[in-house]
């Protein structure tokens, strides 16, 4: 049985009167045959860190993809601080994209331009011409991830955490309120994946930036997550606190957080 506390049951959201910033009710999604998400119900506050966890395939960053409207459901609501995002059309989208931007794997950067300029590229998107304005700007979100001194290299001469943070940096540059990073340590080293970690949770405390991360790291998942949710077949099996993940007792959830290979069984 789940162990699912009240708190992933639907309720108003932002602009009517609750505190969630971010809201999925009742969602569910397929691709040609295979039911894909079936009505996932999920609530965020403002500063939390919520890890997405379960078996590859399952839905997880199809879950994520909702929340900026790059997939739109089949049936259900998603919210972004109360405005009903699978309303809006693509034009619609850009004050939501505003504040929930999305890290990639890999980054995404371009490989043609330097550290800064791909820092740089959301404010010239959104229309900031003010050179001085963007370089202040860019210079701070380095600065916030401790790449100011690599600002001119070019993507190519960056390990995979280095461009990871500047991903991060590019992502914060715009006043995002939320980052929802797609596997953020996915190819890194444990030395690598320890200071992705300690970025995303200084993220959190300096800027209270809302954080949804989909990973496989159980340990990044202990040591930064505010809330868990395990996707699995298609529903989420878990939501809780990391405490409260240790110690369920959900067989398939202890199954997967052990790395043992009967988890689809």
């Amino acid at each position: 049985m789940a162990d699912t506390p009240p708190s992933s049951t639907p309720s108003p959201a932002g602009n009517d009167g609750s505190t969630h910033f971010i809201e999925l009710r009742g969602v569910y999604k397929r691709f040609g045959s295979q039911e894909v998400l079936k009505g996932i119900n999920l609530t965020l506050q403002h500063g939390e860190t919520l890890c997405i966890i379960g078996p590859s395939g399952e839905g997880k960053t199809v879950m994520m993809k909702h929340i900026i409207g790059l997939i739109k459901p089949d049936r259900g609501e998603i919210y972004v601080d109360g405005v009903h995002v699978n309303r809006l059309k693509e034009r619609e989208m850009a004050p939501i994209r505003k504040k929930v931007s999305m890290l990639f794997q890999g980054a995404a950067l371009f490989d043609n331009l330097t550290v800064e300029q791909n820092v740089a590229f959301p404010l010239l998107e959104h229309g900031v011409r003010d050179r001085e304005e963007i370089t202040r700007r860019v210079r701070e979100a380095l600065q916030a991830v401790d790449l100011d001194e690599h600002r001119t290299k070019y993507p190519t001469a960056l390990s995979g955490g280095m461009r990871k943070r500047t991903g991060i940096a590019r992502a914060i540059i715009d006043h995002s309120e939320c980052i929802l990073y797609d596997e953020p340590n996915s190819g890194l080293d444990p030395i690598g994946s320890d200071i992705i970690d300690k970025m995303i949770a200084r993220m959190q405390k300096r800027f209270n930036i809302t954080s949804i991360i989909v990973t496989h790291d159980m340990r990044s998942v202990f040591k930064i997550a505010s809330r868990v949710a395990m996707l699995y077949r298609g529903e989420i099996r878990f939501l809780g606190t990391p405490d409260e993940l240790r110690n369920s007792d959900d067989e398939i959830v202890q199954n997967f957080i052990n790395g043992r290979s009967d988890i689809t069984g």
